[in-house]
This record gives C-alpha cells, structure tokens and sequence, in this order.
C-alpha cells in the first residue's frame, strides 16, 4: 500500500519549496545591488577621470569634448544603475511576497496539524472506550458462564440424588 502525504506534509513541502525559490530571488537581488554598486563604481571613477581631464585640458577644445562623451557615458551608467537599483526593488517585494506567502502556508500547516491532534485525541478517546466495552462484555460472559457451571452442578447433585432415591 503506497503511503500518499498528508495535507500537513504537503503544506510543508511547499513551504520548503517556497522558501528555496524565496532565497533563490534574494540571492539574484543580491547580485543585482552588486552589479548595480559596480556600475555606480565606475561611473564614479569615469566620472572623477573627466573631472581631471576637464581640469588639466580645459583650454583643449578637443579634451572638452572628449569630457562631454566621458559625461554622456557617466550619465549612462547612472541611468543603468538606476535600473539595477529597481529591478533590486522589485526583487525585494518579490522576496517580501514570499514570506508573507510562506507565512501564510505555516499558519495553514498549524491549523492542518491542530486538527489532527483533535482528531487522534478523539481516536483515541474512542479506542479507550472499545476497549472498556470489550472488558464489559467478557465480564458479563464470564459471570453467565459461572451462572451455567453453577446450573450444572446443580443439576448433576439432583441426578445424584433422585439415582439414589430410586435405587
């Protein structure tokens, strides 16, 4: 007989499902804020160099130009980084659904397993009960039985005597 899970087991094997699939989504979102720290790093280092370049070469026409494109690529990556920050975001409400979700199955997987402390208390009480009735019953047989020994003794001293006033 294939033994099937029981609603309980089930809730905590989704739980456990949901919980990995809640870490999996805070591990991307942390390599997310990583990635996003990186980029946020080197547009800050882009940055910084076009500050020095536009400093050293400012009567330079052409190093103008090239501190604008350095600009452009620095308001680029920030742009970018932006965009990590709220993909990040939304990682973390991910991760926050999640846990409300898992939360949710646990109050479930408690209630599921108060019931059946109820119900075994119940088979239990029952089985008590059987077990009385079962005692009851042979009790009552062995007092009847005692009833017909006695019966018998009885009628086997009235054979006795009626085998001796006949004789």
């Amino acid at each position: 007989m294939l033994k099937q899970d029981t609603p309980p087991q089930q809730d905590r094997q989704k739980a456990e499902g949901v919980r990995e699939k809640a870490e999996d989504v805070r591990q991307d979102a942390e390599q997310d804020r990583q990635q996003a720290e990186n980029v946020r790093e080197k547009a800050e280092d882009v940055r910084q160099d076009a500050e020095q370049d536009r400093g050293s070469t400012e009567g330079d026409r052409t190093s103008g130009e090239s501190a604008r494109n350095e600009a452009e690529e620095f308001r680029q990556l920030a742009e970018e980084a932006r965009k990590v920050a709220d993909q990040h975001r939304g990682a973390l409400e991910a991760i926050r659904q999640e846990r409300e979700h898992l939360r949710e199955a646990g109050e479930a997987a408690r209630a599921a397993g108060e019931e059946a402390r109820v119900a075994a208390d119940a088979a239990r009480l029952a089985a008590m009960e059987a077990v009385h009735a079962t005692a009851d019953a042979l009790q009552s047989t062995l007092d009847s039985m005692k009833v017909v020994e006695e019966m018998r003794r009885t009628l086997r001293e009235i054979r006795e005597v009626n085998k001796l006033d006949v004789n």
